[in-house]
């Protein structure tokens, strides 16, 4: 995870540097947009990506973000086409939060409704959460509970059967989404 973390900042460094140029210039906002998310054993850290969104989108309660969002800006919609957005969680991975393959981590106030709602959905919380998993590489977006069933479904088959192999396919999956 740290080697390939190192390697992949090294050279996605061009990129996000004009991506974080393209986001300043836009609308002279913050560049970076953290977040609490919920890890290994239920802990929680603090999640770094690239803003592909209006400053102050989220007034109020917490919402999932669709693939029409209009809070999405014109430079966040090529950066999460391309998932550049993402390529900031590596820190995340270098600090041990997270790893480069995993379910994907939530948020603590959207996950207190899911875990109320879907059985063993704690269960995700036995390995790291990753940038990318198996959920991810065969699942399309969740916006909603059913959505959000599949896709813990797919974690929890990788939690069962998680191997070096399995991972090296998620991350050649991985590259072909991206």
């Amino acid at each position: 995870d740290v080697v390939l973390s190192i390697i992949l900042l090294f050279f996605t460094l061009p990129f996000l540097l004009i991506a974080s140029i393209l986001i300043w210039v836009s609308d002279k906002g913050p560049i970076l947009y953290t977040q609490i998310r919920v890890g290994k054993d239920g802990k929680e850290f603090k999640i770094y990506k690239l803003r592909t969104m209006i400053v102050n989108a989220e007034k109020g309660r917490p919402s999932w973000a669709s693939k029409k969002d209009k809070r999405i800006t014109l430079i966040g919609k090529i950066l999460r086409r391309t998932r550049l957005d993402e390529i900031p969680q590596l820190i995340c991975v270098l600090n041990g939060d997270m790893s480069l393959i995993g379910p994907r981590p939530e948020r603590p106030e959207i996950e207190v409704d899911l875990k109320s709602k879907i059985n063993n959905y704690e269960l995700r919380h036995l390995v790291k959460p990753g940038l990318s998993g198996w959920a991810q590489v065969n699942s399309n977006y969740a916006a909603s509970l059913e959505g959000v069933k599949l896709k813990l479904s797919y974690d929890l088959y990788y939690i069962s059967n998680q191997s070096i192999w399995i991972d090296f396919l998620i991350l050649i999956k991985t590259i072909k989404v991206v």
